[in-house]
């Protein structure tokens, strides 16, 4: 396997760069299967974690802004106001979040993160930890440096990403 290209099995193509963005097209391959792998590998691992990913994605948002109100978590996570409020409902229903007067505006309500909440969102995060830090340790140290090199690139490419608006 190369620095520049991934590992692929005899039944699966190279990438066909046509767009001359090869780079953005190898990134988005990595990135498709980096969470492809991690979120079937924790299912695997963790079969107790069920939480599916819209869900762990609003509790990361009310970890770092909470209380919100469900038009504000709509418009950051680019989604219909009613797909976060049934979302809500069903976080609410599981003791996640809560429901709570606005009380900046009493006819409004936020939605707060609940101790059960913190708690889930922080178990996630663990085993999500652990399952890349198990897979670190299969890499080579010298593919270990570069991982760890790329991070600040990548952390400025999400920032650059959500900077429309939705972070």
């Amino acid at each position: 396997m190369s620095a520049q290209s991934p590992a692929r099995s005899s039944s699966e193509a190279s990438p066909d760069v046509v767009s001359g963005a090869p780079d953005a097209r190898l990134l988005t391959d990595a990135v498709t299967r980096l969470r492809r792998a991690l979120r079937q590998s924790i299912r695997t691992d963790y079969p107790w974690e069920q939480l599916p990913m819209a869900q762990v994605e609003l509790l990361q948002v009310l970890h770092e802004h909470s209380p919100a109100r469900i038009g504000d978590l709509a418009t950051r996570q680019r989604l219909a106001t009613s797909t976060v409020s049934g979302l809500i409902g069903q976080m609410i229903s599981a003791g996640l979040v809560a429901r709570e007067v606005d009380p900046g505006d009493r006819r409004a309500s936020v939605v707060t993160l609940t101790e059960a909440g913190e708690e889930q969102l922080d178990a996630w995060l663990r085993a999500h930890e652990r399952r890349i830090d198990a897979a670190l340790g299969e890499l080579g140290a010298e593919e270990r440096v570069r991982v760890r090199e790329a991070l600040p690139a990548l952390f400025k490419l999400a920032e650059v990403l959500g900077a429309d608006g939705a972070e």
